[in-house]
């Protein structure tokens, strides 16, 4: 049946307090469990900051008795596979070069990366000789059988981005072996 008087409809009550909608919407959002953070690596907002080469190694100190008798300290000891990917990040450091083992603008060949890692006191003689097997595996492995890892580095269709790959699965190889 129509509606005869043109009085309007009652007004709805929708207050917070009355109706307790929003209670129990509170009550529901906090049986919820909380929101698992993941970690995010930080970013800086003007760029990132250079980080040396050896980053994340300590730098090897000598001791007071190595100091006494004038002799350098001991070598931070290293995996072969941290010795590997140490000298990726030199040669991206100080650039890479083909044909000598380093040159006046400090770049250095893949030789010359392992001595310099060496020389700054990472690893042992016995270390760098490990990597260059494990060089030698992944060469071969790969279908690019070479006599050393300097002459891979040294041909004319070798380039930078090889040797850096190069090193990584090395390094993946002896990580994976214990090495």
């Amino acid at each position: 049946m129509p509606r005869t008087d043109l009085t309007p409809p009652p007004p709805l009550l929708l207050a917070p307090d009355g109706s307790g909608l929003v209670a129990e919407i509170e009550a529901y959002l906090a049986s919820l469990p909380a929101p698992a953070r993941t970690p995010v690596p930080y970013v800086p907002l003007h760029g990132s900051t250079l980080q040396p080469w050896h980053a994340g190694h300590p730098l090897p100190r000598a001791t007071l008795l190595d100091r006494a008798l004038r002799r350098p300290a001991r070598p931070v000891p290293v995996t072969a596979a941290d010795h590997l990917r140490l000298a990726s990040r030199y040669i991206g450091a100080h650039g890479w070069l083909q044909g000598a083992m380093w040159d006046q603008a400090g770049r250095v060949c893949l030789l010359g990366a392992q001595t310099a890692v060496l020389a700054h006191g990472y690893g042992t003689p016995l270390t760098v000789r490990t990597a260059r097997v494990q060089l030698m595996e992944v060469l071969h492995a790969t279908g690019r059988p070479a006599n050393s890892p300097d002459e891979y580095n040294d041909r004319p269709t070798t380039r930078q981005a090889d040797v850096h790959r190069l090193l990584d699965r090395a390094a993946a190889r002896a990580g994976r072996l214990g090495l």
